[in-house]
């Protein structure tokens, strides 16, 4: 039998199964509305509300799959009151959150994250200097904010 050809129906269910596990959800969730898109794992931390041994396994199964990745950024590592290592996506990884849907969310988890309260740290970390993201991943991210001013000039009328 030839294994080489892997069954596409398999490979969608396990990657939904993969998805779907209650903190690799919260992660890619809180990933979808950081305004960055980019976390340390402080912020992970904060915002799932789960422990940095539990995060980072996960961040690690996340990572063996290609769907997010590590990134640095290099003028961070020399201070120790900024993050260093923050995650992010993969451009693999917003391909297979666009096949499930997931990036319909964005609005509604930019909405959540901007609407938590953060901790004087945790507003730290996410100020601090990024990386850049590669280009197709920021791309798929993007969405238009509303003109509320419009919305509110129409019903004024």
């Amino acid at each position: 039998m030839d294994t080489g050809d892997a069954d596409p129906f398999a490979e969608q269910q396990r990657l939904f199964e993969l998805l779907s596990q209650d903190t690799r959800q919260l992660i890619v969730q809180e990933l979808l509305g950081h305004p960055a898109h980019l976390m340390s794992l402080a912020e992970l931390e904060y915002m799932t509300g789960k422990n940095r041994v539990i995060i980072r396994n996960h961040l690690d199964t996340l990572r063996d799959e290609d769907i997010i990745a590590r990134y640095t950024s290099e003028p961070n590592k020399e201070t120790w009151e900024l993050p260093a290592q923050f995650y992010g996506f993969t451009e693999r990884g917003v391909e297979i959150l666009h096949s499930y849907k997931y990036l319909r969310g964005v609005p509604v988890a930019r909405s959540l994250y901007e609407n938590t309260r953060k901790t004087e740290k945790i507003q730290r970390h996410e100020a601090a200097p990024r990386p850049d993201l590669p280009t197709a991943v920021v791309a798929a991210l993007e969405f238009d904010e509303p003109d509320l001013d419009a919305v509110d000039s129409s019903t004024t009328q």
